[in-house]
């Protein structure tokens, strides 16, 4: 159990903090939950300051790994927030999503690259509007670091995100300015896994890494790297990566996100939907936790966009609508049709991939609701092979701090670290009635635009 590392991931709902051992075994983990704020049925934010700013520091208390050799902090792209001199968050912390993002034409995608979209820059322009004299302007990863005492760096995973503000050559000084702010208040941009300072500014406590992508690092330890597997991120946002071969991409929908993989033979298609977590807690909140026996051939169907959609739809004025609802459905039909709507948006993000899927491979917190995993294989049709620890995120934002560490030179070596808890088949009694419903849900959501993910 030498050699430990600490991942901290700032998620939406709280933030996850793992210490991991040299072989991928989690010696312990700390939760701090913090509220996401919904001011308005289109802002999505954070209290940065408690968030971002102090809850780092209080899940490394709460997780006492005195003997860690260095920490990494994952977050969720984009987000920003103005700082003062010292680093501390003077306005809300923006998340993705937020209509305030888009002052510069919306959450429109560009480049066809994951959450590169001119997000980033609306989020600058408002924040640089609400605090001109602000010391800086960060994301979530820069603040935390500035806050555990290193410098508020992120890595180039991070940087690309904010695309077209962030390129080949670096910070656009043009764009940035254009957006009300200079390249000098920006975060600074360091490599994957490249050291940024020490704990409390000391000279030797652990050392700090490049703060990172939270999806990212859940795919180097999520062990689904073959042609034919998918990635289903199972948080408060719902992600999925189609991966295939980089030769194999031409028929996809271009309404998904098309990613280069480590290995240059490999590309990773799909993207990101709020059918995850948001939606669904949101959902049995309405319902309540009764439950009672749910027939295969008696469920309503959910349109699951509370909040607008992503991809592959890019459309944030989409709202939620239930459907066939009767008077023998209870709050357990409910719950059934809000995880198979879940697990529709998996379907189809496969059926426009147009790739021949094999197997799910589940990550994130949601691999614990039981109900979720067999909705998703239930409405895939493939079996899911759930992840034995959920924090993903966490775990390889903790092998990205032994690369900090100089105890690891190779990023592909985090592979080592996957590992399946279980694995969930299709249930064969609710296999038809589900493909029915399958059918109605592409019926009611309709087909995406053609372009809708070009530029």
């Amino acid at each position: 159990m030498g050699e430990i590392t600490v991942g901290l991931d700032i998620g939406t709902t709280s933030i996850k903090a793992v210490a991991v051992a040299a072989d991928g075994t989690v010696a312990a983990r700390v939760r701090i939950p913090h509220e996401v704020r919904v001011p308005e049925p289109e802002c999505l934010e954070h209290d940065a300051r408690r968030a971002w700013w102090r809850n780092p520091r209080r899940a490394l208390s709460q997780l006492q790994a005195t003997e860690a050799r260095a920490i990494a902090v994952a977050g969720m792209v984009p987000s920003l927030a103005a700082v003062d001199t010292g680093g501390r968050p003077t306005t809300p912390g923006l998340l993705y999503g937020d209509r305030r993002g888009r002052g510069n034409g919306g959450e429109r995608e560009v480049g066809g690259g994951a959450g590169q979209s001119d997000e980033a820059a609306g989020f600058l322009r408002w924040a640089a509007a609400q605090a001109p004299d602000a010391a800086g302007y960060w994301p979530a990863q820069a603040v935390a670091n500035r806050s555990l005492g290193g410098r508020p760096a992120i890595d180039l995973a991070v940087a690309f995100t904010a695309s077209p503000l962030f390129g080949p050559e670096g910070w656009d000084a043009d764009l940035v300015s254009d957006c009300g702010a200079s390249v000098a208040r920006l975060a600074e941009v360091e490599l994957p896994g490249a050291p940024v300072g020490r704990l409390g500014g000391s000279d030797a406590g652990p050392v700090i890494a490049a703060g990172s992508v939270d999806v990212w690092c859940e795919q180097l330890v999520a062990g689904a790297a073959q042609p034919g597997d998918v990635h289903v991120i199972c948080g408060t946002t719902l992600i999925i990566w189609v991966v295939t071969s980089a030769a194999d991409t031409s028929t996809a929908h271009p309404g998904l996100w098309s990613t280069p993989s480590s290995n240059p033979a490999i590309r990773t298609i799909g993207g990101a939907s709020n059918a995850g977590g948001l939606f669904l807690d949101w959902c049995r909140r309405l319902a309540g936790r009764r439950t009672e026996r749910v027939e295969p051939g008696n469920v309503p169907v959910w349109v699951p966009y509370p909040r607008g959609e992503r991809t592959p739809y890019h459309d944030a004025s989409r709202r939620a609508a239930l459907h066939d609802l009767d008077l023998t459905h209870g709050p357990g039909a409910l719950q059934r049709a809000a995880w198979e709507a879940s697990g529709f948006v998996v379907r189809h993000h496969i059926d426009l991939a147009a790739v021949a899927a094999k197997r799910l491979v589940a990550t994130g917190g949601g691999t614990r609701v039981e109900g979720w995993m067999q909705a998703l294989s239930d409405a895939t049709g493939l079996p899911v092979h759930v992840a034995a620890e959920p924090e993903g995120a966490a775990r390889g934002a903790a092998f990205l701090a032994r690369m900090a560490a100089g105890l690891e030179s190779d990023l592909a070596e985090a592979a080592r670290w996957a590992a399946t808890g279980r694995v969930v088949e299709p249930d064969s009694v609710w296999s038809a009635p589900t493909a029915d419903r399958y059918r109605r849900f592409l019926e009611l959501s309709g087909p995406p635009e053609p372009t809708a993910g070009s530029a």
